[in-house]
Parts: structure tokens; C-alpha cells; sequence
């Protein structure tokens, strides 16, 4: 039980990491496109990344 909250946990930061570095590569052209700002990039990558 531990072990598999663990490698949920290691999973969904591993997705957060992705998640933010693509979200970082954009423009805020980009960004704003999309309808997200520079300061929303963490909280929508860790939420995208817990329900996933």
C-alpha cells in the first residue's frame, strides 16, 4: 500500500515536470492563446498531473 502511493506520487511528478517544461517553452504569445499565464503554470501542470 505504501509502495504503490510512492509510485503514484513519483508518476504524477514526473508528469508535473513535463507538463511544466512544455508549458515553459511557450511564448506568453502562446500562453495567452490558450488562456494561461506565466504565474498559473505550476497549479495547472500539478493539477493536470494528479488526475491524470
Amino acid at each position: 500500500m505504501l509502495i504503490s502511493r510512492f509510485v503514484r506520487l513519483v508518476r504524477a511528478w514526473w508528469r508535473y515536470n513535463e507538463s511544466v517544461r512544455e508549458l515553459a517553452r511557450l511564448s506568453d504569445r502562446e500562453l495567452a492563446d490558450i488562456g494561461v499565464s506565466r504565474s498559473e503554470i505550476a497549479g495547472i501542470a500539478w493539477s493536470s498531473a494528479r488526475n491524470s
